[in-house]
């Protein structure tokens, strides 16, 4: 559900296509960017789970459009580390990760990615390993990605939610899940995936505290050097909302930078949230900004201030995931975006 939720939020941002408008901070002149867009796949080929499978002819379109067209693909640790010191970026940097080590990801997805050349994240979810399912990959698998220079993170031993348990029960899951990745690759992971990318402010903190560097979720949005690493955003693909058109829209998309966002835990405890944020000097025309709520479509927006947005969402959202999505044109037919994912508790 919270897969066709964004990809349909996605769709209704793109039919408000305005104009474009002239200048894309973040852009320099000489075409580097210190931006990057990561996209999340699950399985591959899978057409009993369309929610997170994508449709092979539809990921070779992915892999086709990366090829052929103006983009860089690098590896994740490389686009971290250069948002981290400030180094620039190609325009158009994108990145690929696959979680949960499912046996199609193995079967379907490295061939194609190994053959394109095209680096990659596979975050892992430990739990499935041990217990020898045949819907996930070996050991011996997981291995044999991480010697060929594919890059190991953790999804948590489980995929289950973290957000609704004890503090030191996802604490113990953690360390497990790092543990047995650490027994089995030589290499404890640095990067994390939140389950069914859902976070809390709690699980963010323990998360930053068990020593992972950076830490993603399925919120749709850009990497930029001012993200929280903490929760940094990805856009999903899926079989309901995967065609290529969709894909190129996000490649292309760049960030909107915003700070003193407002709730600042996305564990809601109010709802409707009273959802608000300052944005960053230089993006472009706010008047043109548009917010869209799950379930409502577009909202109505504040300036309070100049810079200062607030998203006044008409009614409570239901229980479980939830997003809120904010886009702004840009010039050459790009978007910036934001994208917030909440959880309603039950």
């Amino acid at each position: 559900m919270p897969f066709r939720r964004a990809a349909a939020l996605f769709a209704v941002a793109a039919a408000w296509a305005f104009q474009a408008m002239a200048g894309s901070p973040g852009v320099e002149a000489d075409g580097t960017a210190s931006t990057a867009v990561v996209f999340a796949y699950d399985r591959f080929g899978e057409d009993q789970n369309p929610s997170i499978s994508i449709r092979l002819d539809q990921f070779d379109a992915h892999l086709e459009e990366l090829q052929d067209s103006d983009y860089q693909v690098l590896p994740l640790p490389r686009i971290l580390e250069a948002l981290r010191s400030g180094a620039p970026l190609p325009d158009r940097t994108v990145a690929i990760t696959i979680d949960e080590a499912s046996r199609s990801a193995f079967r379907e997805a490295w061939p194609r990615l190994k053959a394109a050349g095209l680096p990659f994240t596979l975050f892992v979810a430990t739990d499935a390993i041990d217990r020898g399912s045949p819907a996930h990959m070996s050991w011996a698998e997981v291995r044999q990605l991480a010697a060929a220079g594919v890059t190991i993170g953790g999804l948590g031993a489980s995929t289950q939610s973290l957000v609704s348990r004890p503090a030191d029960e996802v604490r113990a899951e953690l360390r497990r899940m790092a543990d047995r990745l650490q027994a089995e690759t030589g290499h404890r992971p640095t990067l994390f995936a939140y389950p069914q990318g859902e976070v809390s402010a709690a699980v963010r903190t323990i998360v930053t505290e068990q020593g992972f560097g950076a830490a993603f979720g399925q919120q749709s949005g850009v990497l930029h050097p001012q993200a929280d690493r903490a929760s940094l955003p990805r856009f999903v693909m899926n079989e309901s909302f995967g065609s290529v058109d969709r894909f190129r829209l996000a490649a292309n998309a760049l960030p909107l930078p915003v700070t003193e966002l407002t709730p600042d835990d996305p564990l809601l405890t109010v709802n409707p949230p009273p959802l608000g944020f300052t944005v960053a000097d230089g993006v472009g025309d706010l008047s043109r900004l548009a917010c869209f709520a799950a379930g409502q479509g577009r909202t109505a927006l504040e300036r309070v201030t100049e810079d200062r947005v607030e998203v006044r969402i008409r009614d409570p959202f239901p229980p479980g995931r939830t997003r809120v999505n904010c886009t702004l044109p840009a010039a050459d037919g790009r978007w910036r975006w934001l994208g917030m994912q909440f959880v309603v508790p039950e």
